[in-house]
């Protein structure tokens, strides 16, 4: 998973690649369980570049967004948005599969 750097590198993924931002933050416990089944995920949809969004660091991402609560997921084609998993809900790996099965047209 890459870790978003800046403003203009989340310009260039979404526009470039078929994208999904993780919107996570050290500090939530939710957002800790879901680490260890992510690895998983992506190699299922590796068609698919994940992109961890620190939520502390690009609030203004979040907020541009409407991203209010976290773990949260949004995805994005050729650079337009395709799909949101936006909860402020503990996600299970069916959950988050669901959701990409949902986007992965």
């Amino acid at each position: 998973m890459i870790t978003l750097e800046s403003d203009g590198q989340l310009k260039e993924l979404i526009n470039d690649k078929k994208t999904v931002l993780l919107f996570s933050a050290q500090w939530c416990p939710d957002c800790r369980i879901i680490e260890p089944i992510l690895p998983e995920v992506e190699g299922e949809f590796s068609d698919w570049t994940f992109v961890y969004v620190d939520r502390d660091q690009f609030i203004h991402i979040c907020a541009e967004n409407d991203i209010f609560g976290i773990p949260s997921f949004l995805a994005f084609d050729e650079g337009e948005e395709v799909g949101r998993f936006v909860s402020k809900e503990a996600k299970t790996q069916k959950e988050i599969e669901d959701f990409m099965n949902s986007i992965n047209l």
